[in-house]
């Protein structure tokens, strides 16, 4: 079975939920679309969970980008004094990344590296088939997209990070021949069902449910029956 999961947002509890419900086998792959630190206490030890499993692929999100910019070239607390990035720094603060901040500073040095090691080789979108459909993984938006707008040059520096930061709507093209599946913008912006639900449009999906936040929740696709699983907290 193939199961898509966007947006944890370090809520350890929601995750635990969801993990419970899909009773992931080793045959089983577990796709993450990024964004899984921030905002709630849980996000490094996820983040750590999902290092260890193999069966188990991510995508880079704009919250683990952040951290990045800020603070992963530093060593430890003591090297972050000296050379954080404080631009980065404050942007990942204003985004919840203070309690993920704290969080880290209780790992030692190899552990950190680890963390910004695996973070740093990350994706920005995957391709999988299931049951002959071909699905577009991304966190944001597809990274081809970046030069089909003259105005994305200016809003963003490269395209991996117009992948990591832009927020795909209906107006903006699918890949051919796939069905684009994204996590990064709330579905509420699809649609305005409640609780927040797993949104299905022409050949796209979104699947950020709002585990962020304390209204929202954690929400689960599995692709080979298009079963939705949502966190029960």
């Amino acid at each position: 079975m193939t199961y898509v999961l966007s947006d944890i947002h370090g809520n350890l509890q929601r995750f635990k939920s969801i993990m419970a419900q899909i009773n992931l086998q080793a045959d089983d792959t577990l796709y993450v679309l990024g964004d899984v630190i921030d905002r709630y206490a849980g996000g490094i030890k996820i983040l750590r969970q999902i290092m260890r499993m193999p069966n188990a692929e991510m995508l880079i999100g704009n919250h683990e980008y952040m951290m990045l910019n800020a603070i992963g070239h530093c060593k430890d607390a003591v090297e972050e004094k000296e050379n954080t990035n404080r631009r980065e720094k404050r942007l990942w603060y204003r985004n919840g990344g203070m309690i993920t901040h704290e969080q880290l500073k209780h790992y030692r040095k190899d552990i950190r590296a680890e963390i910004f090691n695996f973070i740093r080789q990350l994706p920005t979108n995957l391709e999988v088939e299931v049951n002959g459909v071909k699905y577009k993984l991304v966190h944001a938006s597809p990274e081809e997209n970046y030069m089909k707008s003259p105005w994305n040059i200016y809003d963003y520096k490269n395209s991996r990070e117009f992948a990591i930061w832009d927020r795909w709507d209906e107006t903006q093209p699918i890949p051919e021949g796939f069905i684009l599946i994204f996590g990064h913008t709330p579905t509420c912006y699809f649609h305005d069902k409640m609780p927040w639900c797993i949104w299905k449009g022409d050949n796209a999906i979104g699947i950020d449910c709002g585990s962020g936040y304390e209204y929202g929740r954690l929400s689960c696709l599995r692709l080979d029956d298009m079963k939705e699983f949502y966190s029960d907290c």
